[in-house]
């Protein structure tokens, strides 16, 4: 998502160029190009898929509405077989049309998991609970803090259920240093994102995430965080970026390897 402008032939060459080989995918762009062509190019480019995004939406109170959203994440699940990754990334929803329940929307999500999960595992994959920052509550993720997605993952096992920690989104609580040692401890860091943040927000505030080193979140302390809680999986970097999407993608990669490096490795 950080180079959407890339096609997905020219970010395999991309990350060849620039000595990558792992990277996260989004569902969208592989459904354009194809399930099986996706599969087939990340294979030749020797590519490891870290995860894919997304799955969720889970909140529905409409029967019709749950049914076709437990349908997408099924499918979500094989895509993410397909493609050889072990992990498929969840924002959960936001309130359905006309309610104020966060709690009833959680517990949506807690039995949609108990659907999916058993599912995800006989693919090999595992679903990680992405908590967003409280700003998307009503809209896109009823969950907010890496507390409230490991109330959820618990009530399931670490290998079919854990979490992903976005520094974007988590940056802000300060019970997040204590949730990522009680998510290590588990084993239920199955994903971790680095994004930075920056102010003012844009309108729609959606695409406001910052490059890394340009904002206010210590991003090499929460590396250390992070690997001290035992993690040792790979460590994506997911901007949402208007400026950065009208660039030149390969210069954005190029630039984005860099600042790791520089900020956070």
């Amino acid at each position: 998502m950080t180079v959407r402008q890339l096609s997905l032939p020219e970010l395999a060459d991309s990350c060849a160029e620039s000595g990558i080989g792992k990277v996260g995918l989004w569902r969208e762009p592989v459904r354009a190009y194809g399930l099986r062509e996706t599969a087939a190019l990340v294979r030749s480019a020797g590519l490891e898929v870290t995860t894919l995004c997304r799955g969720g939406f889970l909140t529905a109170t409409d029967p019709g509405e749950r049914a076709a959203a437990l349908a997408d994440n099924r499918r979500a699940v094989e895509e993410a077989a397909a493609l050889g990754t072990d992990t498929l990334v969840l924002v959960s929803g936001g309130l359905p049309p006309g309610s104020k329940d966060l709690r009833a929307a959680r517990e949506r999500v807690a039995d949609a998991l108990a659907e999916l999960a058993p599912c995800a595992e006989e693919h090999g994959v595992r679903l990680a609970v992405e908590p967003l920052h409280p700003m998307f509550a009503a809209d896109r993720c009823v969950v907010s803090t890496l507390a409230q997605a490991l109330d959820l993952a618990e009530r399931f096992p670490a290998h079919q259920v854990g979490v992903a920690v976005d520094t974007y989104h988590v940056w802000w609580d300060d019970q997040a240093p204590a949730q990522i040692a009680r998510a290590g401890a588990q084993g239920r860091i199955h994903a971790f994102q680095l994004a930075d943040w920056t102010t003012p927000l844009p309108a729609g505030v959606l695409n406001g995430r910052g490059r890394l080193g340009d904002g206010s979140i210590d991003l090499r302390e929460w590396c250390g965080r992070v690997a001290a809680a035992g993690y040792t999986g790979p460590v994506e970097v997911e901007i949402f970026n208007e400026d950065l999407w009208a660039r030149d993608g390969r210069e954005v990669l190029k630039e984005t390897a860099e600042r790791f490096l520089e900020h956070a490795g």
